[in-house]
């Protein structure tokens, strides 16, 4: 009999949501940058091992939101404790439970579901830090594992899975086990381009940044694609160009070896940045620029 389970990862940014799930996976399903705030969608990550399949959903992290647009990533996050089975709640180690880990336990509480607590970064702190976070955090909650990780090094990874195995009931898999993410390929090139961005532009810009796939076209072994980049403002648009184009070109170099290895294909990419002002406060814009429920 086959078996399935949905499981929600949570925690607030930066803490390497997306990374593990890419390290669950096995492949890179979910962009990565050391900004907070990179995931804004809830990305599925689909693994399947002989009879199992393990649907992981990985959520912005939780935050205090300052626009529309962070008002949508904290409901999401929200939302999606609501339609899962079990819960990963991702953390760094600290010697205090902080606010935004304790709303998240409330979350977990109300809805009466189980939660596993992985105390990521494990290469970066003291056995001594990781005592006191198992002890601040198993005071708050009962906790059906606690495991230590790096899953940048995937230490502890396999152990994170094999704990999510109590997730899981009887019943037909919701996805071919040839699949790793339900993400539509467009989607996943508009967030590899994002990533660049996030990952070459400083200080607020990238948060205001948001990339729409707007012409695909598959000529024999090559595809064109016109992706365009949005920022909120005329100044920022001057940044991400750059002098003489150095800065657009680059990001499209390092987008476009990702997109060709993720699509298997030579790829033709054309990248154009438009100014959409103060687009973050305006449902409409988020709405058109992706950032749907659906």
């Amino acid at each position: 009999m086959t078996k399935t389970g949905f499981i929600a990862i949570v925690g607030r940014p930066n803490v390497g949501k997306s990374t593990l799930l890419n390290s669950i996976i096995g492949e890179k399903v979910a962009i990565v940058s050391k900004k907070p705030q990179t995931t804004r969608n809830r990305i599925t990550g689909i693994h399947t091992v002989g009879e199992e399949q393990f649907v992981f959903l990985d959520t912005p992290g939780l935050h205090n939101p300052r626009t529309k647009l962070g008002d949508f990533m904290v409901k999401t996050t929200k939302d999606t404790l609501g339609g899962t089975d079990g819960v990963i709640l991702v953390v760094e180690a600290r010697e205090e439970v902080g606010d935004i880990e304790a709303q998240l336990i409330d979350g977990i509480k109300s809805k009466g579901l189980g939660a596993i607590l992985v105390i990521n970064k494990i290469d970066a702190v003291r056995p001594e830090n990781i005592a006191k976070t198992i002890k601040a955090y198993s005071e708050k909650f009962d906790f059906d594992s606690v495991i230590p990780v790096s899953a940048k090094n995937g230490k502890g990874v396999d152990i994170v899975v094999d704990e999510c195995r109590r997730y899981l009931y009887e019943s037909n898999w919701f996805f071919s086990d040839e699949i790793v993410t339900d993400q539509p390929e467009r989607q996943m090139v508009a967030e590899i381009i994002r990533e660049k961005l996030l990952r070459n532009l400083n200080e607020e810009i990238p948060h205001g940044t948001a990339v729409v796939i707007e012409g695909w076209e598959e000529k024999g072994t090559r595809i064109n694609i016109r992706a365009e980049i949005y920022c909120e403002k005329a100044t920022h648009k001057g940044i991400i160009i750059g002098k003489g184009g150095a800065l657009i070109k680059k990001i499209g170099t390092h987008a476009r070896e990702d997109i060709e290895a993720l699509l298997d294909a030579k790829v033709f990419l054309e990248l154009y940045v438009r100014v959409k002002e103060n687009w973050r406060e305006s449902l409409f814009n988020i709405a058109n620029l992706g950032y749907t429920e659906d």
